[in-house]
């Protein structure tokens, strides 16, 4: 039941929102992976951006997308968490994990079972159009799967069409620049320097107004 949801809403709702109602603009199509496992790392400035990257592939591979979301945040309303788990598909992970658990293990464990993960490495969500500063959590999961493909995708818009803590949709045209594949086969600090100079340089490809 919850399968069939899931595909219904993505089908009726979220891909004709993404687009028609958003316009959606998909740069370099061909390097969204096709297959898991594989890691998406995007920036973050709307409830929107996991619904329109769900989005970009196709239905069939529903199943196997899993945006990570920190699990304190659906545990205050009943309905939003049965929802994000089980029609979002989210993957709840613990910011804090106790007792020396692991909080990168369900990560793991689902690139293990060839999921593709969706992850926002600012964690939560910033400022519209405001990109912040990248935590070290993908620098750590990369390493420790490095051969797992790390393709970062730089939205853009989406934090005007719905800003934070904005309950009203405004009809906006956004953009989706998705940039090469890397991978964690590098120093820690060496993989946060080259995410983030990626993630500018698609920022860059953004057409600039002409001067008057």
């Amino acid at each position: 039941m919850a399968q069939f949801l899931r595909l219904a809403f993505f089908a009726l709702i979220a891909r004709p929102i993404a687009l028609i109602v958003l316009g959606l603009n998909l740069r370099h199509r061909e390097r969204l992976p096709l297959n898991g496992p594989a890691i998406i790392a995007a920036n973050h400035n709307s409830h929107l951006d996991t619904l329109v990257l769900l989005s970009l592939f196709p239905l069939r591979l529903l199943p196997k997308l899993r945006p990570v979301a920190a699990a304190d945040y659906f545990t205050v309303n009943p309905l939003l968490a049965w929802f994000s788990l089980n029609v979002i598909g989210i993957l709840p992970i613990k910011r804090e994990a106790k007792g020396g658990a692991d909080p990168l293990k369900p990560c793991e464990m689902a690139l293990e079972r060839g999921e593709i993960l969706v992850l926002f490495p600012e964690g939560s969500r910033g400022e519209p159009e405001v990109m912040g500063r990248f935590k070290r959590g993908i620098a750590v999961l990369a390493a420790r799967r490095p051969q797992v493909p790390v393709t970062p995708i730089f939205l853009h818009g989406l934090g005007k069409a719905l800003p934070k803590d904005d309950p009203i949709l405004v009809p906006f045209f956004c953009d989706v620049f998705v940039g090469e594949a890397m991978h964690g086969d590098t120093e820690q600090t060496v993989f946060m320097t080259e995410l983030t100079a990626r993630m500018q340089a698609l920022a860059g490809e953004l057409p600039q107004p002409k001067e008057l």
